[in-house]
């Protein structure tokens, strides 16, 4: 029997970690598709390319929405106000100023000011519970933002100011605070509503928000749309399929069966599989200087994300990437 049990719990094992992996993959690719995308077209902009993207994915979220099963307790008037904020800012405005910032900065930069957001997290978490953050952790965020900076910098400072790499940074940059916000929203929102249920309606507000964004700006939408060159329509919808919605389910399910620490551990290779893709398909270089910063970063935030942690309800989310 107890080798049965073990059996069973390596094939669950196996399989929690082949869904985080092919997450990371999904995830990775993002930035690829958006690249790809804003170069196929002028009028394929920030906004017209997220429009598209949420509206390939809004059905399968309000499917998730409505088919999954909250906790038994109703959920407040202030439950779902916290809720249509959440949903707001957390992936509709994170995904905007991640989707602005990416017209100026490679895929390769975008990726890796990304990748912290997990220190932003426990900045605003530390300063909400009161918790003392920890010498290691301290020196976690030294890591990353210093290896960040690295990289950023790397460029030259001729060639920041031309291309509006700072103002590009900057973007990518508060869009990992919004999504930051988001996550110490998230654990009192998960306990009122379910990961699935919440996920599916914060996820759809987004949706929302990032359509009627596009409908408002944007003169005869409709017509605009159908100007579009096809290329731009097909990355739209790969992105929200195979970039969005089945990376969160695959990483919702991994998590589930593996763990957030050893999620979090799989996934840490995401940034560099980006920045390999970036080179290989988009043609972008790091120069020595650059690739040592990226290695800073990912190292300060793995010790943080790996940090065993305080008693406070962690959300279980899909990740930053899927947003953007």
């Amino acid at each position: 029997m107890s080798r049965l049990n073990s059996a069973a719990s390596r094939s669950t094992v196996l399989f929690g970690s082949i869904c985080v992996l092919l997450s990371a993959v999904l995830f990775a690719i993002k930035a690829i598709l958006i690249k790809y995308t804003y170069q196929l077209s002028p009028d394929a902009d920030a906004v017209t390319v997220l429009a598209l993207r949420m509206m390939s994915a809004l059905p399968f979220f309000l499917a998730i929405a409505l088919l999954s099963k909250g906790p038994a307790k109703s959920a407040t008037r202030q439950d779902w106000g916290l809720l249509l904020i959440a949903g707001f800012v957390g992936y509709y405005l994170a995904s905007i100023l991640d989707f602005m910032g990416l017209m100026y900065v490679s895929a390769s930069l975008e990726r890796i000011i990304l990748f912290l957001y997990p220190t932003l997290t426990v900045l605003a978490s530390a300063a909400i519970y009161r918790q003392k953050i920890t010498l290691q952790t301290w020196l976690a965020i030294l890591l990353s933002y210093g290896g960040t900076l690295v990289v950023v910098f790397g460029e030259g400072w001729q060639a920041l100011h031309a291309n509006n790499i700072l103002l590009g940074s900057s973007l990518v940059f508060a869009g990992a605070i919004a999504y930051a916000s988001y996550l110490v929203m998230t654990p009192t929102l998960i306990n009122r509503f379910g990961s699935w249920r919440f996920t599916g309606l914060a996820m759809s507000v987004a949706c929302i928000a990032a359509i009627g964004h596009y409908l408002l700006v944007t003169p005869q939408p409709a017509q605009h749309l159908l100007q579009l060159p096809h290329g731009v329509i097909w990355y739209g919808v790969a992105l929200g399929f195979f970039s969005t919605v089945l990376p969160a389910t695959l990483l919702m399910q991994g998590i589930a069966r593996i763990g957030s620490a050893q999620a979090a551990l799989i996934s840490a290779g995401g940034p560099i599989l980006t920045l390999l893709l970036a080179v290989a398909f988009l043609g972008e270089q790091l120069n020595l200087i650059q690739w040592i910063g990226c290695g800073l970063n990912i190292t300060g935030v793995l010790m943080i994300t790996l940090v065993p942690k305080k008693p406070v309800p962690a959300p279980v989310a899909p990740s930053m990437e899927n947003l953007t």
